[in-house]
Order: structure tokens, then C-alpha cells, then sequence
């Protein structure tokens, strides 16, 4: 009987600790699932930056943006950008007025990623963690107030660049952003007002 009962207090104790393992799990799953979706965001999301300063110059000198990735690049890899200084108008005798002289041009790339040690502009219309999936990126016109003004927009999709992760956890984060009506992933501007925000500003 003595043994019977040791062994009744050994198999309550493994299952205590299973449980208290088990409980533990349940509450740490979510936790280490959001501090590795927010590390991801913050990659993803400098990535988005980059396309959006890359966006916004090619807007910039061409007047319009561009949703194809190898003219992006190759206008960054290739581009030009005027280096100007102002100076005081030397037959202005109160000072008031400058002159915007250019003194040289400087790279595109090298203005917007000259200060970054291996740098690939081939490396930014990929979605990291995704092991070679594109961005989407869209760009086009539309009218504000009778004016045609350019817009674009780049995403991309949590279920994307989650991948990898705890697939329910995923499928829920998805839910809960569709069910407060905003995009299920991260965006830079957007086709349907002209604004170059990103969704997590």
C-alpha cells in the first residue's frame, strides 16, 4: 500500500509538472510570437522606407512613380542628382535675394544608400524573410480636387513575410486586422489617396 501510494504521489508530480510546462507554453506562445512578428516588421519595414525616399525621387526628376522594380533600380543605379548650394545674389544690395548654383551631381543611389556598407539595390524589391517574394508595388494617377496627381503604393502581406511562424497566430493577427477593416500585412502610400504614408505610421 506504501508503495502504491509513492507511486501515486511520483505520477501526480510529473503530471503538475507537465501541466505547469504546458500553462507555461500557452502563455509564452503568444509573446515570443509577437516579439518575432515585431522583429520582422521593423525589417520589413525599413525596407519600405528605402522604396518610398527611392519613390519619391524618381517622382521627383520624372514626374511620375514607377511599380516596375528594374527601372526603379535601374534609374537609382544610374540617375543623377544635382548637388546645388545658394548663394547671395552679388547685384542684390539688401542680401534678400539667392541664387541656387549646382556645383556637381552625385549618384542617386549614392544620395539615398551611399552611407551603408554592402548594400545590394538588387536586395530592395524583395520581402525579407520570404527567400525571393517580390514586393507588390502598383503606381498609376488619380483625381483629387479636378487635379490628376500620381500615386503608388507597395505591400506586402503578413502571411508573406510571417510564413514560418506559428500558423494559427498568423491566421488570427490576419482576422483581427480584416476585421478592423485595414490592410492584413504593411504598405507604403496608397492607390486610392495620394499620401506616401506607411500603415504603421
Amino acid at each position: 500500500m506504501k508503495l502504491n501510494l509513492n507511486v501515486i504521489k511520483v505520477v501526480l508530480g510529473i503530471i503538475i509538472v507537465v501541466l505547469a510546462y504546458m500553462l507555461y507554453e500557452s502563455l509564452m506562445k503568444p509573446v515570443r510570437f509577437e516579439k518575432a512578428m515585431k522583429a520582422r516588421e521593423s525589417v520589413v519595414i525599413n525596407r519600405l522606407l528605402d522604396l518610398r525616399n527611392s519613390e519619391q525621387i524618381y517622382k521627383q526628376l520624372n514626374g511620375k512613380y514607377m511599380a516596375n522594380f528594374d527601372t526603379l533600380i535601374t534609374f537609382l543605379r544610374t540617375s543623377d542628382i544635382p548637388i546645388v548650394k545658394k548663394v547671395a545674389d552679388p547685384s542684390d544690395t539688401t542680401f534678400s535675394r539667392t541664387i541656387i548654383d549646382t556645383v556637381g551631381y552625385v549618384k542617386v543611389a549614392d544620395s539615398l544608400f551611399g552611407n551603408r556598407q554592402n548594400f545590394s539595390l538588387d536586395s530592395l524589391q524583395y520581402i525579407p524573410f520570404t527567400n525571393g517574394k517580390k514586393f507588390d508595388a502598383q503606381a498609376g494617377t488619380m483625381e483629387r480636387g479636378g487635379v490628376t496627381v500620381p500615386v503608388f503604393q507597395i505591400s506586402a502581406p503578413y502571411e508573406v513575410f510571417l510564413k514560418g511562424l506559428d500558423k494559427q497566430l498568423v491566421i488570427n493577427h490576419i482576422k483581427s486586422q480584416v476585421d478592423l477593416e485595414r490592410f492584413p500585412g504593411l504598405k507604403v502610400g496608397s492607390m486610392e489617396e495620394p499620401s506616401t504614408d506607411g500603415n504603421w505610421e
